[in-house]
């Protein structure tokens, strides 16, 4: 093997079903930082991750539009590229994306300002389009079809390869994939809130109502000064307690991105640290809590401490980052690439406002994040770039793409919804959370999710065929 392969680790991780996600082999491609720059030739190693054991040679390649994390998080996340390639008897490879795991271009010094610029959507997808080209030449595979999946960004980038790389990628699953976002001005971007809200009222009319009732409580003992602080303390088991009023616009951060995560991973069965359909769960705490404050605090720590409890305290500081995109940008070294993509090319929702949404008042219009931005990273967005580069809602020329969105996940009001033509497909996943399409079947998956993956593996078919 050349350079294309010059590692080859082997790993194994196991689903929540009754399939094992396959080992996976860890190699390294060295990438240009700057595709579009012909004085500047530097690279940077970019790792990806590959299975042949369902392969054939003469069968397609999957590839995984790597998103904003460690690849191998997406691997044992994505178990239906594995049971579809072994229908299809492809090669199946996980990129990573630029900026994000192991693949920083300059090391621990990635994020300093004058190497940000380098993280790109369009860098990132020639880092796509030059890695499958060189491997196809190198596997003697130049003409087996190349089928795109992704989920949420991921999905984003495999919709977008097929628009920018029509000649790379033959077709695309954009699973939970909010392309139209871009195209969101004023209440239209006050979107996702409300939707985590409707989550909330389909688990139980009057969860919604319970959870405001919460934020009222904690906002009383807030104005109460020193005594609230601390009972509030006591009832979300920090592990500092809080001595300032100023820190509690945080905490409600910290909460709110609680609630996002349990709406988005809303799924039927238990998960790393959730218990299936945790959105109930948690309805069912509000409901039978002591007080709707503790009920908050319980829903809270499940997200942060999970169903084991192993934590003794929680700290709201090194679990929750403030960042540009009011949904959380994650954390470590990624919430900074995150952060940036966000200021640049990547449109997000607007804050809570309390009158759509049950969430306390936590703004975040263009100019606040235009604010931010500047002296963040000293950029600000330019707002038509993204919607010309990225196409907007003009996709009908593009082709052989299937976008697949489910009732219960809240970025769905961003996706596309309706078939824009025979090859740009809207599939519905009736009770189905946040790409839960794109995950390993399971015994406890409701019908319509697997009805969702037999009609996706009948359109790439058709689309490939």
């Amino acid at each position: 093997m050349d350079h294309i392969f010059f590692v080859s680790l082997v790993f194994a991780f196991f689903s929540f079903a009754a399939a094992i996600i396959p080992q996976y082999s860890i190699a390294y491609f060295e990438q240009k930082i700057d595709h579009f720059n012909f004085v500047q030739d530097a690279t940077f190693s970019q790792r990806y991750l590959y299975t042949d054991q369902y392969w054939n040679n003469n069968g397609p390649i999957f590839f995984y539009t790597g998103n904003e994390g460690s690849i191998t998080d997406f691997w044992k996340d994505s178990g239906f590229v594995f049971e579809a390639a072994e229908q299809f008897n492809a090669l199946v490879i996980f990129a990573e994306h630029r900026y994000y795991g192991e693949s920083l271009p300059f090391g621990s010094e990635s994020f300093e300002h004058d190497k940000i610029g380098y993280l790109a959507v369009e860098q990132t997808m020639a880092d796509y389009a030059v890695l499958i080209t060189e491997l196809k030449v190198h596997l003697n595979a130049t003409k087996n079809k190349v089928v795109a999946f992704g989920g949420s960004y991921g999905g984003e980038l495999s919709a977008y390869m097929r628009f920018k790389y029509p000649n790379v990628i033959d077709a695309a699953l954009a699973a939970s994939a909010p392309i139209y976002m871009k195209t969101f001005k004023g209440r239209e971007r006050q979107f996702f809130f409300s939707a985590v809200t409707q989550d909330f009222y389909k688990a139980d009319p009057d969860c919604p109502g319970y959870i405001v009732t919460a934020f009222e409580m904690l906002v009383m003992l807030k104005n109460q000064g020193a005594k609230g602080l601390s009972e509030l303390s006591r009832i979300f088991k920090l592990c500092k307690s809080l001595d300032s009023v100023e820190q509690i616009h945080h905490m409600l951060g910290w909460i709110r991105n609680a609630f996002t995560t349990l709406a988005m991973d809303d799924y039927p069965y238990p998960t790393d640290s959730l218990p299936g359909y945790p959105v109930n769960v948690v309805c069912e705490m509000m409901a039978t809590a002591s007080s709707k404050l503790e009920g908050l605090a319980g829903a809270t720590a499940l997200v942060y401490n999970g169903t084991n409890g192993t934590l003794s305290c929680l700290d709201p500081d090194t679990e929750y980052i403030e960042c540009a995109d009011p949904t959380g940008c994650g954390l470590g070294p990624d919430s900074l690439a995150w952060d940036y993509q966000v200021c640049t090319e990547l449109s997000v929702p607007a804050g809570s406002n309390n009158r759509t949404d049950m969430f306390p008042v936590l703004p975040s219009t263009p100019e606040m994040v235009a604010k931010y931005c500047q002296h963040k990273w000293g950029v600000v967005q330019r707002s038509n770039w993204p919607i010309i580069q990225l196409w907007g809602k003009d996709i009908s020329s593009a082709s052989n793409i299937i976008f697949s969105n489910g009732d219960l996940d809240p970025w769905r009001p961003g996706g596309v919804l309706k078939n824009v033509s025979s090859t740009l497909v809207a599939v519905f996943v009736k009770g189905g959370a946040h790409h839960l399409d794109l995950r390993a079947s399971h015994p406890q998956d409701p019908p319509t999710v697997t009805e969702a993956r037999q009609q996706e593996l009948q359109l790439i078919r058709e689309f490939i065929d």
